[in-house]
């Protein structure tokens, strides 16, 4: 009898508390669709200060702005993190041409180019030479010096448009752009254009990061992309006529490093001050839109998670921090800063979550953590499903968080419906107009129903051969 009594106790303490955490995740919800911030936030990083790369003016206005915004919400701590961060600048618009050189006449076809983040110049006469299409390192290797010395190298790898994580379809053909000049310059290519990383026909050309690694500068060449409308009819042309020509011109240049900042507010623990909770997203972007959905949405959805739970009336157990990370693009300096200083001061960080994948309709989340708390957050999945919030599974978390990663920590990172995202992804139709409202609102209260439940219920942590929960 005492048996039956004690399970019936813990059954009804269970079921108690399954039906207060979907009373606070309905009130979470209902505060960020009825009286949500984040969209204002967006509007105003996005229309009144625009593109924000790293270095740049408007980084540093985008910096003043939020951490006045969160200074605003009260919070018991607001900080800027000191950090050196790279300085590039695009210059006047880029320019390139298909050049066809017929017996009576030349005939020259405008392509939209633009230069990739971190590139070299061209001279002021541009650069002009034949073309070598190739789909693969394997293929430009293949090819060897004799085929690719003096030409520029086109690298027309697709997204693969049959997956359907389209992140996976981007990481796939990533490297072509990121490494695309460094593998070229091997064998004698005097340039190199990249097909952008879109699996939309358009006519937007899509920039990046790319790196010379240990090239020294009198062998780095000249990287830009060019719209997937372009990049088909270059290939087109290239079938008809192997000795066309391409021509482009890019003015940007990289200054030395600059001083910028993390920007980082806080809700103080009531129980566990010393364990702290992360939420956070890149304030840098590129230059061509003004980085709404990469990443301005993931900002003010990691400002609202603070927002909302002192909106809903949650008193925090364990310290709760927003972290907008500068230079994710380009360097993630940020990151590694942030990290950097929490291990010199000995902090504890049991739980970070990051959103910097777009805002669109969330999804659910991949964590990266042990198995023991992937198990606890299972339990979690049915309070999430009347918000269509399906998706729980073991993956990639955020490139700025990741430095945190340790064998106790729990890293997560928000999925949003990626299908759009590629889009407008480092685009100059990254703009405010492509956030949804609602969808921005659902995310950010789906990343804060999260942060309630790991604050409410903690981590499992492995201590020695013993796992613990705190």
């Amino acid at each position: 009898m005492n048996r039956i009594i004690t399970v019936l106790i813990a059954f009804l303490y269970m079921f108690t508390y399954a039906q207060n955490d979907e009373a606070t995740l309905k009130t979470i919800y209902k505060q960020s669709l009825t009286n949500g911030k984040s969209y204002e936030w967006l509007d105003y990083l996005s229309n009144e200060i625009g593109g924000r790369l790293s270095g740049s003016e408007n980084a540093q206005k985008a910096v003043e702005y939020t951490k006045s915004e969160l200074e605003a919400l009260g919070l018991d701590k607001v900080w800027l993190q000191e950090v050196m961060v790279p300085k590039w600048v695009r210059g006047e618009k880029e320019e390139g041409k298909i050049i066809l050189n017929n017996e009576n006449s030349t005939i020259k076809i405008d392509v939209n180019i633009c230069a990739l983040g971190g590139s070299t110049a061209t001279s002021d006469r541009g650069l002009q030479a034949k073309v070598v299409e190739v789909k693969s390192f394997e293929e430009l290797e293949a090819l060897g010096k004799a085929e690719i010395e003096g030409k520029i190298v086109f690298f027309n790898g697709a997204m693969q448009a049959d997956l359907i994580h389209t992140f996976e379809a981007y990481g796939g053909c990533s490297k072509q752009r990121y490494s695309g000049a460094y593998e070229a310059s091997k064998f004698g290519a005097v340039g190199v254009i990249i097909r952008s990383l879109s699996l939309r026909q358009d006519d937007y050309p899509h920039t990046g990061s790319m790196s010379y690694q240990d090239l020294p500068n009198n062998l780095r060449i000249p990287s830009a992309a060019i719209s997937t409308n372009d990049a088909n009819t270059l290939s087109e042309l290239l079938k008809k006529d192997k000795n066309l020509e391409f021509y482009f011109k890019q003015s940007c240049q990289q200054y030395d490093d600059v001083l910028s900042y993390n920007v980082i507010g806080e809700i103080t623990g009531s129980e566990f001050p010393n364990e702290y909770m992360l939420v956070g997203g890149h304030l840098d972007s590129w230059d061509l839109g003004d980085g709404a959905h990469d990443d301005g949405a993931g900002v003010v959805q990691s400002m609202e998670v603070l927002r909302l739970l002192k909106e809903s009336g949650i008193k925090p157990k364990r310290s709760i921090r927003v972290v907008l990370f500068m230079n994710e693009e380009n360097g993630l300096r940020g990151g590694r800063k942030y990290a950097e200083v929490a291990t010199q001061n000995g902090e504890n960080h049991v739980f970070a979550l990051e959103s910097d994948s777009g805002g669109f309709t969330p999804r659910g989340f991949s964590f990266d953590c042990s198995d023991n708390n992937l198990a606890q957050i299972e339990q979690w999945k049915s309070l999430f499903k009347p918000y269509l919030i399906h998706f729980f599974e073991k993956g990639y978390s955020g490139a700025d968080i990741g430095p945190l990663k340790n064998e106790n920590i729990v890293l997560a990172g928000l999925r949003p419906d990626s299908q759009r995202y590629f889009d407008h992804h480092h685009a100059a139709n990254d703009t405010f107009e492509h956030v949804n409202k609602r969808e921005l609102e659902l995310g950010a209260a789906t990343m804060t129903s999260l942060v309630y439940l790991f604050d409410k219920y903690g981590v499992n942590q492995i201590k020695g051969e013993q796992q613990i929960k705190d």
